[in-house]
C-alpha cells in the first residue's frame, strides 16, 4: 500500500553564499545573494534541496531565507510579474531549484 503523494509547491528563497575555491564567482567577490524558485513538499525540504544543488556547484550556503509560495506572496502584497510567475511554474514543473538572479558582493 502506497501512501498519497504530497503537492509540491514552489518557494521563493534568498540564499547567502560565502566564497569557495571554484564557486565561479568573480574575484573581487566576497560573497553573493542567489533568488532561488524551489519545489517542494514544504519549505524545509524545499531548502534542504537547494543547499544540496548550490553545494554540488561548489557554492559555500551561509544562510537561507524563505520568503513562502506564491500564495503566500500574493496574500502578502507582493507584486509578482509574468516572467517571475513563469520561473516559478518551470521549478514546479521539473520538481527543480531555479536560480533566478545573482546578486554578487564586493568588499569596499
Amino acid at each position: 500500500m502506497s501512501k498519497p503523494k504530497r503537492p509540491h509547491h514552489v518557494y521563493t528563497l534568498l540564499v547567502e553564499v560565502g566564497r569557495r575555491a571554484g564557486d565561479g564567482l568573480p574575484d573581487d567577490a566576497s560573497g553573493a545573494a542567489l533568488m532561488c524558485y524551489a519545489s517542494g513538499v514544504d519549505e524545509d525540504e524545499a531548502v534542504r534541496e537547494t543547499v544540496a544543488v548550490l553545494k554540488t556547484a561548489d557554492l559555500s550556503v551561509l544562510e537561507v531565507t524563505g520568503y513562502g509560495t506564491l500564495q503566500e506572496r500574493e496574500a502578502e502584497g507582493h507584486d509578482i510579474d509574468a516572467e517571475e510567475r513563469a520561473l516559478m511554474d518551470r521549478a514546479l514543473e521539473e520538481n527543480s531549484v531555479i536560480v533566478a538572479q545573482t546578486t554578487v558582493f564586493r568588499e569596499e
